[in-house]
């Protein structure tokens, strides 16, 4: 099966020279991905020829800025078109996997949502196809190709002006899109709309219009808020560190507030161990009376605290002066500019698989604790070999 899949991928794959359009097809037409998919047009050197959702309904929103792009229901016959480069994957998490490795089988270069898995031993198996195929697969951790991400990695991590760094805290308060309630046109199936097709490997549960709608918020689909948002903030943590694979794990929490049948969490704590002597956590809750989101590393000659809009250096000292540089540039396009870059040169990309894994396993090991409600030690050597 290895060669055959490496053949394949060289059938289809073609030599692209600094000026060709990126052929792009788009698989999952809901709010990310064509909001996704509006950067990659922007950006100006791409060409939408396909896209694919279960529901004609999506697919005809997303249709109307791409005329031109041929439709399926199936993302199975969509890869079949020779003329894609490359996939835009943008389903639930729980179809991440199996489409993902259905694309790079396929000769097809990837951009995959995070988190890159719905369970944590989907990871390894992503990761050899993406290098058996030689594909690039990018995993959209947007702050790895954001300037000021990599502007405050250089002035203040690598030059270890914090010190040693013992703590790095994260937390997302108050993402209402956890919260998203179905409209009143979806409380009956609608006829066009494969349920089934949408369930794919979970097990069959009757047509529920807030399992499909929010999603999100049931963990038979997705990991909740760990690995919806704690994914961005640890793949950061990882960068900035240089250690992204945790020894341990504990978590807290619940669904406190929201008893409104979902199953992950609404209030949220997570703790990971890493082997250089530093923990790393997360908080999240929805309840709406607290908002904001960032990452603060904590070290011993001063402190970074990093968003998407902004970062400030704090030095030790009664009268120090904090330092503050605003982002300069939309990060979405960043990435995405890094990985079409990649499809031309051949490079591994910023956000490249192996790095999509290890971010999603973090997470995977917080939810796991929490599940299990116990402590996770995780041997990387015995448990994190990756078969390539």
């Amino acid at each position: 099966m290895r060669g055959v899949a490496a053949a394949t991928a060289l059938s289809y794959s073609r030599v692209m020279g600094a000026n060709d359009r990126v052929q792009l097809a788009l698989i999952g037409c809901g709010d990310r991905g064509t909001g996704d998919l509006g950067n990659f047009v922007r950006l100006g050197t791409i060409d939408v020829v396909a896209l694919c959702d279960l529901w004609p309904t999506k697919m005809d929103r997303a249709k109307q800025n791409s005329p031109n792009a041929k439709t399926f229901s199936d993302h199975r016959k969509l890869l079949e078109l020779k003329e894609v480069d490359a996939t835009l994957i943008a389903v639930p998490d729980h179809w991440h996997a199996a489409i993902a490795m259905d694309a790079l089988n396929a000769g097809k270069d990837v951009y995959c949502e995070k988190p890159l898995t719905r369970r944590i031993e989907e990871g390894p198996a992503i990761v050899k196809t993406a290098r058996i195929n030689k594909r690039v697969c990018q995993v959209g951790m947007q702050q790895r190709s954001g300037k000021h991400y990599l502007q405050a990695k250089a002035e203040y991590i690598d030059t270890k002006k914090l010190g040693k760094i013992t703590l790095a805290r994260t937390w997302w308060h108050g993402n209402s899109y956890h919260l998203r309630k179905a409209p009143a046109s979806l409380q009956t199936l609608p006829a066009d709309l494969d349920w089934t097709h949408f369930l794919g490997p979970l097990t069959w549960r009757d047509w529920d219009p807030q399992q499909y709608y929010n999603w999100r918020a049931y963990l038979d689909f997705g990991g909740g808020q760990v690995t919806d948002l704690f994914t961005h903030w640890i793949d950061v943590v990882h960068m900035y560190m240089g250690q992204d694979i945790p020894t341990a794990a504990v978590a807290a929490g619940g669904v406190y507030n929201y008893k409104d049948g979902r199953t992950a969490p609404d209030t949220i704590n997570v703790l990971l161990e890493y082997p250089t002597d530093f923990t790393a956590t997360f908080e999240a809750t929805l309840v709406p009376g607290i908002s904001g989101y960032g990452i603060e590393f904590c070290g011993a000659e001063g402190k970074l605290l990093i968003d998407r809009e902004h970062y400030e250096f704090r030095p030790v000292g009664r009268n120090a002066q904090p330092v503050t540089v605003r982002a300069s540039s939309n990060i979405d396009q960043d990435h995405m500019q890094n990985f079409l870059d990649c499809v031309k040169s051949r490079k591994n990309p910023n956000g490249d698989v192996l790095i999509g894994h290890r971010s999603a396993q973090a997470s995977h090991l917080g939810n796991i604790a929490y599940m299990q409600k116990r402590r996770i030690d995780f041997d990387p050597v015995r448990e994190e070999i990756l078969p390539f």
